[in-house]
């Protein structure tokens, strides 16, 4: 949806190994046990034609819920609704209750007195979210209760939500957990949930999702699929997996950017591109184009994109699936090709937040 590093340890000087060993007639060095990387499961759900994946929340601060976000690798940051969360008495129409200090603290939740605005979406429909940033541990749970509990992570909590027509929205459904690279626009003190985990010896920070299952998109309560995220990456995963590895580039305002170049191809025209890979667009697939006629492109249309890396991908398009349009940046103030949900069915998709790389392979 549009929108560090490990201490080395310092080997012991020669003399002081001798002298050691002076005081012992044998020493074995305790092995050094690599972490596992952990899975958990995400919610595949369809309404309406629209696409989505949901990562279950089971407690935030000291407060148990049971919320679903939207997984999103197009944003970045966690924002969350503040209705049952915090109690009703310290939440106004114009924001939190803070009457003393410039933060108050409940169930577990820090929340401090920085405030901003979040906005989704385009030109043609959005929504904004206003809020303060927050921190809290959350928990992730798995289809065995478990999961894992991510400590002091920074939120924006928000108290209100609305359209693009200033129509106030539902609690809770602009609920985003966004797991893109670099921080937030609103504020850089917010960046992905996932990038506050801590995966343990021998594995670097950051995800794999795995392709989602076409069949298992379904109204209702959806479909949980067990092991579609890993969390801690391994060498393998990182050097020998198949994954094409494209290193980002670093913004200012933005930290590092999830935009990757490349050239896309369709209706036998190529054209430069940078590439957006969003599992927050739940339906169309959008190529900013701005010599081109836009509107969608007819089904059984052949689109084939190349990343400067050398990742290839071609699908095409039909009338239900891979949906595509073509747009102007000019009316949509946005130069980037996002590549919906369909794209994460044919490809899995990584982030190493430690060495700032989003891995990319064909499935």
């Amino acid at each position: 949806m549009k929108n560090k590093y490990p201490v080395v340890l310092l080997q012991l000087a020669a003399v002081l190994i001798i002298a050691a060993s002076s005081c012992k007639k044998s020493s074995t060095p305790a092995p050094v046990v690599d972490a596992t990387p952990v899975t958990l499961g995400l919610f595949e759900y369809a309404s309406s034609g629209d696409n989505r994946i949901f990562i279950p929340i089971s407690k935030i601060g000291t407060q148990t819920v049971n919320y679903d976000e939207i997984f999103d690798t197009g944003s970045t940051g966690l924002t969350i609704d503040a209705a049952g969360i915090v109690p009703a008495s310290m939440i106004t129409s114009t924001g939190f209750n803070i009457t003393a200090g410039d933060s108050l603290v409940t169930n577990g939740i820090t929340i401090t007195s920085h405030t901003s605005t979040m906005n989704y979406g385009d030109a043609t429909s959005s929504t904004t979210e206003y809020g303060n940033l927050a921190y809290a541990a959350i928990t992730i749970p798995d289809n065995a209760g478990n999961g894992v509990t991510i400590k002091r992570v920074p939120i924006f909590l928000y108290y209100k939500i609305v359209d693009q027509n200033n129509k106030a929205l539902s609690s809770h459904s602009g609920d985003i957990f966004g797991v893109g690279p670099g921080v937030s626009y609103t504020n850089s003190s917010i960046a992905s949930p996932l990038s506050y985990y801590s995966p343990g010896i021998g594995l670097t920070n950051g995800f794999k999702l795995s392709t989602l299952i076409l069949a298992d998109f379904v109204g209702g309560n959806g479909t949980y699929v067990e092991s579609l995220l890993t969390l801690g990456l391994t060498s393998a995963d990182l050097n020998s997996s198949g994954f094409i590895m494209h290193p980002l580039t670093y913004d200012n305002s933005g930290g590092y950017s999830p935009d990757i170049p490349g050239t896309i191809t369709y209706n036998n025209k190529t054209i430069s591109a940078q590439f957006l890979f969003d599992t927050g667009t739940p339906q169309i697939t959008t190529i900013e184009d701005k010599t081109a006629s836009i509107g969608p492109l007819p089904e059984n249309s052949v689109v084939t994109i190349k990343t400067n890396q050398g990742f290839t991908y071609t699908y095409t398009t039909t009338s239900t699936a891979n949906l595509t349009s073509v747009q102007n940046p000019n009316n949509t103030n946005d130069f980037r090709t996002i590549f919906s949900i369909d794209f994460f069915v044919a490809n899995e998709f990584l982030t190493n937040y430690t060495g700032h790389q989003i891995g990319l392979k064909n499935n």
